[in-house]
């Protein structure tokens, strides 16, 4: 099944999507496989597996890495809320 492909899937009466077989296969899926669903905008669902959102992400964020310590930030910006609030 090239990337492209669509398949038409429906909503069950409890919100349950059944992916046909030959999708399923197409992706390796199994039954009990980890899936991340997401909203793109109003109309998009996204289904991603698991492990490719996590890959997803990491690549993202190592970009950022050692760039800035975000823990530190986040600190010295509620440090400074604290002393705003307190004056």
């Amino acid at each position: 099944m090239a990337h492209s492909a669509a398949v038409d899937v429906r909503l069950g009466a409890q919100g349950r999507l059944v992916l046909p077989a030959s999708l399923r296969r197409a992706l390796s899926l199994s039954a009990g496989d980890a899936l991340v669903a997401r909203a793109e905008g109003p109309d998009r669902i996204v289904l991603e597996k698991h492990s490719a959102a996590l890959a997803r992400l990491q690549e993202r964020f190592a970009k950022s890495r050692g760039k800035r310590d975000l823990a530190a930030s986040l600190i010295a910006d509620r440090r400074s809320e604290a002393r705003r609030d307190v004056r």
